[in-house]
């Protein structure tokens, strides 16, 4: 259910939050932990990629445990409206119409350079044939549409956030 200005449906996000921080185990801190009411504000929610099929291709893997990073670039935080992401914070992920599908907690992030980026992580990000060739070829084009609808240019140098997360909500299929 979107809204009329396309972004998610509200509602529907904090529907999904109190469903999954239920689901694990988070509801119960709060009485417990003695947290604020600002913990029970639903988490940030967005979508992988820069299209609905791309977002619910990359959403599929994730769902089926296979993805286990993504990756930025640090350009997309530095304007300061979304803030770099961090160890333990939690994402609701939507798939390619706005819809919550998945619950994440970020495990590690690093910053390096395109260039730096290895085969470990690229096996991680689970697309296509999890080859560090094959990631390179395919995030350079995103990455090149990123940067070129800022009115900048991609080079090798760029630097990504690399981020490492598990899936908490749903359980992998």
């Amino acid at each position: 259910m979107e809204s009329v200005d396309g972004m998610p449906d509200g509602g529907e996000i904090v529907a999904f939050w109190e469903l999954a921080r239920k689901s694990v185990g988070l509801g119960r801190l709060l009485g417990i932990a003695g947290l604020s009411s600002a913990d029970d504000v639903a988490p940030p929610a967005w979508a992988f990629g820069d299209s609905p099929r791309i977002a619910d291709e990359l959403l599929a893997l994730v769902l089926a445990g296979t993805k286990t990073a993504t990756s930025s670039g640090a350009w997309e935080y530095a304007g300061g409206d979304e803030m770099v992401p961090q160890e333990g914070d939690l994402s609701i992920i939507l798939d390619g119409r706005g819809h919550p599908r998945a619950l994440l907690r970020t495990t590690a992030v690093q910053t390096l350079p395109f260039t730096e980026v290895d085969a470990e992580f690229a096996r991680l990000e689970g697309e296509d044939d999890r080859s560090l060739e094959m990631w390179r070829v395919v995030h350079e084009a995103y990455f090149r549409r990123s940067l070129e609808a800022r009115g900048a240019v991609f080079d090798t140098t760029v630097p990504l956030v690399l981020e490492r997360f598990e899936l908490r909500y749903p359980r992998p299929r």
